[in-house]
């Protein structure tokens, strides 16, 4: 979950006033056209918070694979599974700082076995609020080899591997795409700057398609189009593993 804060409220408003502003001058010349844009907005704060949770799992994840690694390095020097995590916890705590997610999560499983909570129970619980495949996964494994007596250590290092190869992978590919989602962004602006040079230099050439019936559904068609293209092109250049 992701509650947007009154900062970024006021962020995603003003960049969608001036989007909004944007497409209702170059596409309509119409402030009517700009209102009724403007309940939209709901939409776009809801696509940003999709962007952020993503961003917040992605990094939680990144975090994770730290904790499990402060964990494995407490269980080979001899702490118990239980102590081995209030002891991974003093590690993360330096190397992200106390309002890290992953430091906030370790603190409640500590807080939560010191009354007598099982770190199994804990642990699924962690995977099912974090929404993180990995994690839940981890702790879907880690509670059978709790039960069965399995080699949590063992258990511990393949989660570490598993993670470590699929952020290189990922990391991998940002790295190949990263000329492609440039060259997307840069496409992406491109209509808007045609519109507004050629309405600067000259406007008469756009006239017949402002203020008159065929017009409208002419640069609507046009807008429409536009938008499948853009989040087709996003599409096409967002690849998870």
């Amino acid at each position: 979950m992701y509650q947007l804060s009154r900062e970024e409220k006021g962020k995603y408003w003003i960049l969608y006033i001036l989007l909004d502003g944007m497409v209702s001058f170059l596409f309509y010349r119409s402030w009517i056209a700009f209102l009724v844009g403007m309940p939209g907005v709901v939409v776009f704060l809801k696509q940003q918070k999709k962007e952020l949770i993503k961003r917040q799992k992605k990094r939680l994840e990144e975090e994770f694979l730290m904790g499990m690694r402060s964990v494995s390095s407490a269980l080979a020097a001899g702490y118990s599974v239980e102590n081995a995590f209030s002891e991974g916890l003093v590690q993360i705590r330096k190397l992200y700082g106390e309002e890290a997610l992953i430091c906030r999560e370790f603190a409640y499983i500590e807080r939560m076995l010191r009354l007598n909570d099982t770190l199994e129970s804990l642990l699924l619980d962690f995977g099912e609020r974090s929404g993180v495949e990995d994690i839940q996964s981890f702790g879907e494994v880690f509670s059978v080899a709790k039960r069965s007596g399995g080699d949590l250590n063992a258990i511990i290092r393949n989660t570490i591997s598993i993670i470590s190869q699929k952020t290189e992978v990922q990391q991998e590919i940002e790295v190949c795409l990263a000329a492609k989602k440039m060259e997307q962004t840069i496409m992406s602006g491109i209509p808007f700057f045609i519109l507004g040079y050629v309405g600067l230099t000259s406007p008469e050439f756009l006239e017949g398609l402002y203020h008159t019936g065929i017009g409208v559904l002419i640069m609507t068609g046009c807008f429409g189009i536009y938008l499948a293209a853009f989040f087709l092109g996003r599409y096409f250049v967002r690849i998870e593993v």
